[in-house]
C-alpha cells in the first residue's frame, strides 16, 4: 500500500510516519502540509491511503476529502485531529478512520491492521472478478457463471458512528435498522450504533438487493430473518437469527415482501 501523509506539525508527522513503519507494510510515499499541494500531488501520483489532518494551510481537511471523495478511484481516508467534534461529518464523509491526537500507539496499531485487511480484501474481490471473467473466456464448457455473481457474496463493507470512533462493519452483519426522530439506530452482531443520518440516507448506503424497507420506521437484513410471524390486518412480525427483538412489515409493504420471500 502507497499512503501519504497530510500533517502541517512536523513532530506529529514524524511519529504518525514512524508508527506506520513500526506497524505495517505500508510505504509512505510523501508527506505534505498544504492542502492545494496535495491536490497538486494527487493529479500526478495515486495512493491508497491518505493520513489526513483537519486543520492545515490553503485548504482545510474535511473540504480537501470532500475533493478526494470524487475522484474515480478514492484512496482510504484516516483523518488525524486533536479535534473530537468532526467525526460525525467524518463518517458522513465516509472515512475509513478517525484517529484522536495525542497517538496512542496500539489504537494505531489496530487501525494500521484492520487497514492492510481490508486493502486485500478489496484488492481480493478484484482478482477474483478478473480470474472469473479470464474463465469464462478461455474455458467455453463453463455455463451461466458470471464473475459478478463470484464476487457478489463477498463482504461490502460500511462505516458506522460509535461515540467517537469510525467502525467499518460488514453489511452482512447488520440486522435491522430503526428510525428514531433524526437519528438511526442500527442492530448489528457488534452492537448497536446511533447513525446522524435518516433511515432513508442509511437505507440509500446499503446494497438494495440485500436490505428491505419493510416499515415506514424499519429496514431489516432479509438474510437475517429467522422467522416470518402473521400478525394483524394480514401484515407481519419479523423475527431475526440471534435477536429477540420482532420487526414488523407494514400493510403497505406487504405485496412487495411476499414476492421478496416468494410467499
Amino acid at each position: 500500500m502507497r499512503a501519504l501523509i497530510v500533517e502541517d506539525e512536523i513532530p506529529a508527522s514524524e511519529e504518525l510516519n514512524y508508527l506506520i513503519q513500526e506497524h505495517s507494510k505500508i510505504e509512505v510515499v510523501a508527506c505534505l502540509e498544504d492542502g492545494l499541494d496535495v491536490l497538486k500531488f494527487l493529479q500526478e501520483q495515486e495512493v491508497d491511503v491518505i493520513f489526513l489532518d483537519i486543520n492545515i494551510p490553503s485548504l482545510d481537511g474535511m473540504v480537501l476529502a470532500h475533493h478526494i471523495g470524487k475522484f474515480a478511484s478514492k484512496p482510504y481516508i484516516v483523518f488525524t485531529t486533536a479535534y473530537k467534534e468532526h467525526a460525525a461529518e467524518a463518517f458522513e464523509l465516509e472515512a475509513f478512520d478517525y484517529i484522536l491526537k495525542p497517538y496512542d500507539e496500539k489504537r494505531i496499531a489496530a487501525m494500521l491492521l484492520k487497514l492492510e485487511n481490508a486493502f486485500k480484501r478489496d484488492h481480493a474481490g478484484e482478482e477474483l472478478v478478473e480470474h472469473g471473467q479470464a474463465q469464462v473466456t478461455d474455458d467455453t464448457s463453463v455455463q451461466g457463471s458470471s464473475p459478478k455473481a463470484s464476487v457478489a457474496g463477498s463482504g461490502i463493507r460500511i462505516n458506522l458512528l460509535r461515540n467517537d470512533n469510525i467502525i467499518v462493519t460488514d453489511t452482512a452483519d447488520i440486522y435491522y435498522a430503526e428510525a428514531q426522530e433524526k437519528v438511526t439506530k442500527v442492530y448489528t452482531k457488534n452492537g448497536e450504533f446511533t447513525m446522524p443520518v435518516s433511515i432513508s440516507d442509511f437505507h440509500g448506503r446499503l446494497p438494495q438487493e440485500s436490505f428491505f424497507r419493510c416499515h415506514r420506521s424499519y429496514l431489516v437484513n432479509l438474510s437475517q430473518i429467522r422467522e416470518i410471524v402473521p400478525w394483524f390486518n394480514n401484515t407481519y412480525l419479523l423475527r431475526l437469527r440471534d435477536l429477540e427483538a420482532e420487526v414488523p412489515v407494514s400493510r403497505g409493504k406487504v405485496k412487495e415482501f411476499r414476492q421478496l420471500m416468494r410467499i
